[in-house]
């Protein structure tokens, strides 16, 4: 009889062909019952009987409101290592004429946290059966709230670090991925160092004096002085930064009167700032501040800047990491599948897990045109090629296991 012996990619690749069919089926439930940041009760309580019934050793919940947390571990010692998953929707309406879609009016899962939740509990899965060959142990994060928590709301990465998402045991890393409507399906990119921008969102208040408009000179026009720190900001940009250095500063919304005889007293705009270094983004914030300033002392009027909302830090994938992951990652996928990509302005909350433990985000591509899937994320258009969860399953479980195994 021969002899025959199967790699330990061959035999991830047969039990992630196995789950096919119910890899896709998960998705598709996700992607029916879409909830909102720091909403999400029936998703959390799904991925919490699911992570059981696969008898993982321990399924923790409520953690950072409706946050999971479950330890798979192996039969032999070794180091922790962590996998992230995100699991909140969009208040998006979604154009989909496909049997599973939202049915959740004005719901939609338009950044594709569907798939990763099913590409992490796949992975689970998949491990869960392979036991006896994890040196080590495996936590699996599935995080609430990473579009920003509701104002006035705690919620995302930051809070389940804080309620301990981290410890007992703390991993040696983290791995993550997100789904991108730009790359073709079943393909990866990645970047070493600064993957994703920072993410500060900020409302401004111009305030000056109402009046008239048949009278503009007895008041303060709240208007024509936003409309001169609009422009004015845009300068931080074009002349106060290094052109080679990656920095976008944008006004979102505008609101200010509300009739044509009345010259308003007041304007709230709010906008977004992306950096890719920490020193650029505390930079950006004081030239704002010194820049309205100035622009309202001129008109004789006065602001308020506020920093709210979801502010993450820059995404910074781990060098040492990231090296090391790219041979494995090469032998699962092909070289050509895996491709060096520039950073991307988009943000994401995984990058406080990184400030703690050095991390890993990549890309997978969900974009199929022949099957007319182009939609860009947080669109009501956008969906993804199914056939790229296969490679994420894949891809993710052997980077779990070649991790414990380079570090055991």
């Amino acid at each position: 009889m021969a002899c025959f012996s199967q790699t330990r990619e061959e035999r991830v690749s047969k039990a992630a062909e196995a789950l096919r069919d119910k890899l896709i089926a998960q998705r598709r439930d996700f992607h029916m019952y879409p909830e909102l940041s720091n909403r999400e009760v029936r998703t959390a309580r799904v991925v919490a009987e699911k992570l059981r019934a696969l008898g993982l050793d321990e399924v923790k919940t409520v953690v950072g409101k409706h946050g999971v947390v479950a330890l798979l571990k192996g039969a032999k010692p070794g180091p922790v290592v962590a996998w992230r998953a995100d699991m909140d929707a969009l208040p998006v309406f979604s154009s989909s004429d496909k049997p599973h879609k939202s049915k959740n009016g004005g719901v939609h899962h338009a950044c594709g946290h569907d798939a990763h939740m099913a590409i992490g509990l796949a992975t689970a899965e998949l491990l869960a059966g392979m036991r006896d060959i994890i040196p080590g142990t495996i936590k699996f994060i599935f995080q609430p709230a990473e579009e920003g928590a509701p104002r006035g709301e705690d919620g995302g990465a930051a809070l389940m670090i804080k309620e301990g998402a981290l410890e007992n045991p703390r991993p040696a890393a983290i791995f993550g991925l997100h789904v991108f409507s730009t790359y073709p399906s079943g393909t990866v990119g990645y970047s070493s160092g600064p993957a994703m921008a920072s993410s500060d969102s900020f409302s401004i208040t111009i305030r000056g004096k109402q009046v008239h408009a048949a009278m503009p000179h007895m008041g303060i026009d709240a208007i024509s002085v936003a409309a001169q720190c609009i422009s004015a900001l845009q300068t931080i940009r074009s002349r106060r930064i290094d052109p080679m250095e990656g920095m976008v500063l944008s006004i979102g919304s505008i609101h200010g009167g509300n009739r044509s005889n009345i010259i308003t007293g007041e304007v709230k705009m709010e906008g977004t700032i992306r950096t890719f270094s920490e020193s650029t983004r505390e930079g950006v914030r004081t030239m704002m501040k010194h820049t309205l300033a100035g622009c309202t002392a001129a008109g004789d009027a006065s602001f308020a800047l506020d920093f709210d909302g979801a502010n993450y830090p820059v995404t910074v994938n781990d060098a040492a990491l990231t090296a090391e992951s790219l041979p494995q990652m090469r032998r699962v996928l092909g070289e050509a599948n895996i491709i060096a990509t520039k950073p991307v302005t988009g943000a994401e909350d995984f990058s406080y897990f990184q400030k703690i433990i050095p991390g890993f985000f990549w890309f997978l591509g969900v974009k199929n045109e022949k099957l007319g899937i182009t939609g860009a994320h947080h669109t009501p258009e956008f969906d993804i090629d199914e056939a790229a969860l296969l490679p994420g399953v894949k891809l993710a479980s052997n980077q779990l296991l070649d991790y414990l195994e380079r570090h055991r």
